[in-house]
């Protein structure tokens, strides 16, 4: 088919997350085919150059014979392959669409974001494959897990929680584990992996990366000073952090209401957990560790796992529709009473430290994750205090 358009030159677009041209027909563009099926399907353009100059292709019909059987025996994609006449010179135009099955070229999966091309690889290949499937990994059985691998004390822990919310009926603690968990089997041979992250008696001898580390820097980056790594259950683990963080890393400047002592934690005792919650929640699981980075002026919470498709840190901090990376998992820590359904958990937030008068915390997308920067005032003002003190004492020493 001959299309003659002698306008749509001036008129097309440079390449974009849709658009690719050029001079000519290579192999290796089979690797954007595969791109474009992965993504939102694209166009090829045969015959234009970079600097959109319309160079026209050679031996026409034989390459819009041989360029689709290509695409289709290397790809299993099958083309809108078309003739279009540009400037009086001969264009072939390669329409692919977007495929609902994973593509690959020669056992490599691409993806077009942008007006690049991406190759996937790693935790991001396991994810796209899962996604194309229709699956998360919370579907994904796991071998060899039975339930002598769950920690009875987790799941009362987690039952009195959630009865203590109004969020199960007491009589949930007549059920078996498998009832109160969900965690049953697959097709009775298997066991699920997020089952055994939230309750099991150590996960991490199968998922390594599910503890969460904590570091205290001094002068910069290199100037470690301590660190500790909390392991365990997902289900106990913001408790275990609290506990740590309370005991070593983080003050509870003592003050008088009246003649009662207060000893609150420096920041937000709720809004803190709330931030821990959502991290751990949202987290990329089969990714690297969450990490808390210390620092005398703030505190660096960073989670791999980027934000749902069009979501910003904006999206988040306005009314926002919830859509938790692991859905199962965060059913469970619903139920517990530890995040909110309705996407409110960033409000919450923000008011807590709006009523202690404290500068809100930041929220930004970067490196593959979410970081949480939450600034240390009252630390900072009770270190300079005492540094005051320490220099009128000297003083008056002298």
């Amino acid at each position: 088919m001959c299309v003659r358009i002698l306008w749509y030159f001036r008129n097309m677009n440079p390449e974009n997350q849709n658009i690719e041209h050029k001079r000519i027909w290579k192999d290796e563009y089979l690797k954007w085919v595969s791109g474009f099926a992965n993504a939102q399907g694209g166009k090829i353009y045969i015959g234009i150059d970079d600097d959109m100059t319309v160079v026209g292709v050679d031996n026409l019909h034989k390459q819009l014979e041989d360029i689709p059987n290509k695409i289709i025996s290397n790809t299993g994609v099958f083309p809108e392959t078309n003739h279009l006449e540009i400037e009086g010179k001969d264009v072939i135009e390669i329409v692919i669409e977007p495929c609902g099955m994973p593509i690959s070229y020669r056992g490599v999966y691409y993806y077009r974001s942008g007006a690049t091309k991406q190759e996937f690889r790693g935790t991001a290949l396991h994810q796209f494959l899962l996604k194309k499937m229709g699956l998360n990994w919370e579907d994904i059985p796991c071998d060899g897990v039975s339930l002598d691998d769950i920690d009875d004390g987790a799941i009362e822990y987690f039952l009195d929680h959630a009865i203590g919310e109004g969020r199960m009926e007491p009589e949930s603690r007549k059920s078996s584990k498998e009832e109160v968990i969900q965690f049953g089997t697959y097709q009775g041979r298997d066991s699920y992996e997020w089952g055994l992250l939230l309750f099991g008696k150590y996960p991490q001898r199968r998922f390594v990366t599910s503890s969460f580390k904590i570091g205290r820097f001094g002068a910069d980056d290199a100037d470690l000073l301590s660190q500790d790594q909390i392991e365990g259950n997902l289900i106990q683990m913001t408790d275990k952090i609290m506990q740590v963080l309370s005991s070593k890393y983080l003050i509870r400047p003592i003050h008088y209401e009246g003649l009662q002592r207060k000893e609150p934690l420096e920041i937000p005792e709720d809004a803190l957990r709330e931030i821990i919650f959502n991290s751990i929640v949202h987290k990329l699981q089969f990714g690297t560790w969450n990490q808390m980075s210390i620092y005398d002026d703030h505190i660096r919470l960073w989670n791999e796992g980027v934000l749902p498709e069009n979501y910003t840190v904006e999206t988040l901090l306005s009314k926002h529709t919830s859509k938790p990376r692991n859905p199962k998992m965060a059913q469970v820590f619903y139920r517990a009473g530890f995040i909110e359904a309705w996407g409110r958990g960033y409000e919450k937030i923000m008011k807590a430290f709006d009523k202690a008068n404290l500068k809100r915390p930041e929220f930004t997308v970067e490196q593959g994750g979410v970081t949480a920067i939450i600034y240390r005032e009252i630390f900072m003002s009770v270190r300079g205090d005492a540094k005051q003190n320490q220099t009128e004492q000297d003083t008056q020493k002298t």
